[in-house]
């Protein structure tokens, strides 16, 4: 149930119900356990996220709205919100904080030292400086990191393999992540070694990120290579489209991208890291502090392949690479 509605909900039932009643019903609801959720996006972009989140939970026996709350903070793609929404949800004091990407878990770690706090989708927590070490976190933050810079190259790989030809890529990222530097790294070596030039369209926002996808229409590149960002995984469905409309072939990090229309993706799952969290939250809940949950890295990779569009851009994937795809959207 959403805030608003659960407002509106506990006001009609005051007028209806006498006082004790509504203050027991009031009290029952506050025996839940809380989690504050607190993600870069919207419930579309990040619908997959969260229902493996809600599935997780499931599996571990709790029901949203029987057993358990839910406070939604969403971003709707303005990062700069998200230090005023965890700052809300500490005010709230849910019980722990489920924090997406690694824009939200700076956040929620700033906002605060108290609340438990668990960590998907992210970039090295280390690197960060939110924990200590992975095998102890030594504080009230641990995770599961998505974050994997080596796959980077990879992509620029299949790249070379789609066009063999390519000499010049796009590359669209946010400057700011600290992800996306570590990414543009083994990018550039991957780049330097075989030939291919490399612009930089910076995206940090909508309307830097509308004007980059302008400019690289006016000159558009062999191939387009997306580097993973917690904003930029947010705005994907405006990138997949723009980058289809320019009929150049792009690649990105998340199977997310090739659902919503991009060429082909090669990383790991966003989502088992929400399913995994939810894991983590019913052992807080049981009494586990984020300290003794070892912070976990990704364990898998996955290619997926959009056929649908590789047809509207009149591209022939090459077979060798069609062998090796997870899963192959036609």
């Amino acid at each position: 149930m959403k805030r608003r509605e659960f407002i509106s909900l506990l006001g009609g039932a005051a007028v209806a119900w006498p006082l004790a009643a509504s203050a027991q019903q009031s009290a029952t609801k506050k025996n839940f356990p809380t989690v504050g959720w607190l993600v870069t996006g919207s419930p579309t972009s990040y619908r997959h996220s969260l229902a493996a989140f809600r599935n997780g939970l499931t599996e571990t026996g709790y029901l949203e709205g029987q057993n358990i709350r839910i406070e939604y903070r969403w971003a709707e793609g303005n990062v700069g919100r998200l230090p005023e929404l965890a700052r809300d949800l500490v005010h709230q004091q849910v019980d722990v904080i489920v924090a997406g990407g690694s824009v939200g878990a700076e956040a929620a770690k700033r906002a605060t030292s108290i609340i438990p706090i668990v960590a998907a989708g992210v970039g090295d927590l280390v690197e960060l400086g939110l924990v200590g070490s992975l095998a102890r976190p030594n504080g009230n933050l641990t995770g599961f990191i998505a974050a994997a810079p080596e796959t980077a190259a990879k992509r620029f790989q299949m790249v070379k393999e789609i066009k063999p030809e390519a000499k010049r890529a796009a590359v669209l990222w946010n400057s700011n992540g600290s992800n996306a530097q570590l990414e543009w790294k083994v990018a550039k070596e991957f780049a330097d070694a075989n030939g291919l030039t490399v612009i930089l369209y910076d995206a940090r926002d909508v309307p830097e990120l509308t004007d980059s996808l302008a400019r690289i229409k006016q000159s558009p590149p062999d191939v387009l290579v997306n580097l993973n960002d917690p904003f930029l995984f947010t705005a994907r469905k405006l990138v997949v489209d723009s980058v289809r409309e320019m009929w150049v072939p792009g690649v990105y990090g998340y199977r997310e991208y090739a659902e919503d229309g991009g060429l082909i993706s090669y990383g790991t799952n966003i989502a088992d890291t929400y399913r995994s969290a939810a894991r983590y939250v019913d052992k807080i809940f049981k009494g586990v502090q984020p300290a003794d949950l070892p912070v976990q890295l990704p364990t898998k990779y996955e290619l997926i392949i959009n056929l649908k569009t590789a047809k509207a851009l009149g591209l022939e994937i090459p077979p060798t690479l069609l062998a090796r795809a997870d899963e192959v959207i036609e």
